[in-house]
């Protein structure tokens, strides 16, 4: 399933800035121990878990508002928790949630194998499923809501290739996501798409790809270190799977007297990838509008809530592939969006980031220079 190109959704959505600008892209503190159920919704309750917030900002600034916003207006109270990273705490959520009753759980997991644990329980209990931005390879969800994952890797490598388009030869690390969450295994994919026939002839050359266990930022940081140490210091490019990583890396390059002459990939249009991007230490992130994949899992609840499959098939216009589950699982999959520099004013135009949070400081004219006020 495919959503409107960038520009007709900045048109669409320009409209409704003051009801669905999240405010922030931070973590929030305030209501991650808590659910954030409104009361009365007349369809009953939605389980929806969460499964961190050390490692990328959008779980707690985006997704927890945008989900309890889209799932009130569809009837629904919400019950949103996160797991904060702790596969135990993820599946003790998930028991309560399951034992309340809720209508439907809707499960972005820590990895697949809490993931599908969960999803088996709450078939047993008769409550459907859906995988939310990961899919659980194994599990038994019939519906799969996120982003084109392939697709955000291919804007990754494309980036990469852009900004190394002079430089014949160029050196390149890869620091990619957890091994044990498919989301990165399918940025991998799309990177290498573009990026494998650009080693293959020589045009680029890889030094090390490397993923990190858990999307350590600092881990991440950590390996790449060793890795340009190793290389002699010296590196062209580096494909880094989100803005927590990027950032993370960006910091070796300072130290080194390198940031803004090395260009590094991110995702999530982060805060602070963000003013990376707009500083040249990071070449360009990648935007998901949040918003759409929250909406698109809302809708699927209400359908499957009220057992329409028929809604829920048309909905789930996609599909993606489980290898170890041997399955097909019916999907929606929404377009990922490429931000360098002169994009990203649409990104506070569209009301994902606050020019406040952003435009402090030393990035104050660099927001002025690209009209962002």
């Amino acid at each position: 399933m495919r959503t409107k190109t960038f520009g007709a959704i900045a048109v669409t959505l320009a409209a409704l800035l003051p009801l669905t600008a999240c405010g922030s892209n931070s973590s929030r503190t305030d209501n991650t121990a808590t659910g954030s159920g409104g009361g009365g919704g007349a369809n009953g309750t939605v389980g929806v878990i969460l499964p961190e917030t050390a490692t990328s900002a959008r779980w707690e600034g985006f997704d927890r508002p945008m989900l309890q916003k889209a799932l009130t207006a569809q009837g629904f109270d919400a019950d949103i928790e996160n797991a904060q990273g702790d596969v135990q705490k993820f599946s003790t959520l998930a028991d309560g949630m399951i034992a309340k009753g809720v209508k439907v759980l809707v499960i972005a997991a820590i990895n697949s194998e809490v993931g599908t644990a969960v999803a088996a329980k709450a078939k047993k209990a008769g409550i459907p499923t859906i995988d939310y931005d990961r899919l659980n390879l194994g599990g038994s969800s019939d519906y799969y809501v996120s982003f084109d994952n392939v697709r955000v890797g291919q804007l990754q490598g494309q980036g990469l290739a852009d900004a190394l388009k002079d430089k014949a030869g160029g050196q390149v690390i890869e620091i990619e996501g957890a091994p044990t969450d498919n989301n990165a295994t399918l940025f991998a994919q799309g990177q290498r798409k573009v990026l494998q026939p650009l080693y293959d002839s020589g045009t680029l050359k890889l030094v090390h790809s490397q993923p990190i266990d858990g999307w350590d930022n600092q881990k991440g940081g950590q390996v790449f270190e060793q890795l340009l140490t190793g290389n002699g210091g010296k590196i062209d490019g580096v494909v880094a799977a989100n803005d927590g990583l990027a950032g993370a890396i960006i910091t070796v390059l300072k130290k080194n007297g390198l940031n803004g002459k090395v260009p590094v990939t991110g995702q999530d249009a982060t805060v602070e990838g963000l003013k990376a991007v707009l500083r040249g230490d990071q070449y360009m992130t990648v935007f998901k509008p949040i918003k759409d994949e929250a909406e698109a899992a809302a809708k699927l609840v209400a359908a499957l809530a009220k057992g329409d499959k028929a809604t829920a098939d048309g909905l789930a216009t996609a599909s993606s592939t489980d290898p170890k589950g041997n399955r097909t699982v019916k999907s929606v999959l929404l377009d990922p969006h490429s931000i360098t520099r002169t994009e990203v004013k649409q990104v506070v135009d569209l009301g994902y980031v606050k020019a406040s949070e952003l435009c402090g400081g030393d990035v104050a004219p660099l927001c002025a220079q690209q009209g962002i006020a």
